[in-house]
């Protein structure tokens, strides 16, 4: 019988913003992340010390949505994860600041993503965003999503 942790890429992914650690690792054969590379790009630029950190959104034991802001840094990472149920949670960017530009750099559950059936199930998109956007976040099962809010201006 193979073991493996039950949730989503994505959600592992989103764990490097939503769980504070100042000593971050991945934990998998280096093989795995060739694989992947685009997941691997999030953990790579994702920081470990924090200036700035707001949850957003919760229900405790349901789901959560944290934004980080690196300690001396311009740009903002966002964490969302849900528990076993799928979920659409509309976030405001309202933490972003006013009157700049950033590029939204997703990583999230892809189609058909399930962490009991396709825990491999993701994807990965980018989209400019300013503070007076609202982002869907489109949870699967046990599933997540990963934001770096890039500054562009």
């Amino acid at each position: 019988m193979t073991r493996r942790v039950q949730s989503t890429i994505a959600t592992q992914l989103a764990e490097y913003v939503v769980l504070y650690s100042p000593i971050q690792m991945a934990a998998d054969l280096p093989e795995n992340y060739e694989k992947n590379m685009a997941a691997f790009r999030f953990i790579r630029d994702v920081p470990t010390d924090w200036e700035t950190t707001k949850t957003l959104q919760s229900e405790i034991g349901d789901y959560v949505v944290v934004a980080r802001q690196p300690r001396g840094g311009q740009d903002w990472f966002l964490g969302a994860i849900t528990d076993e149920n799928a979920r659409t949670l509309k976030q405001p960017l309202t933490f972003l600041a006013q009157g700049k530009r950033y590029e939204a750099q997703i990583y999230r559950d892809g189609p058909g993503a399930d962490y009991r059936t396709n825990p491999q199930a993701f994807e990965t998109a980018k989209q400019v965003v300013t503070s007076t956007d609202v982002l869907t976040l489109n949870l699967a099962p046990g599933g997540g999503t990963a934001i770096r809010f890039k500054l562009l201006n």
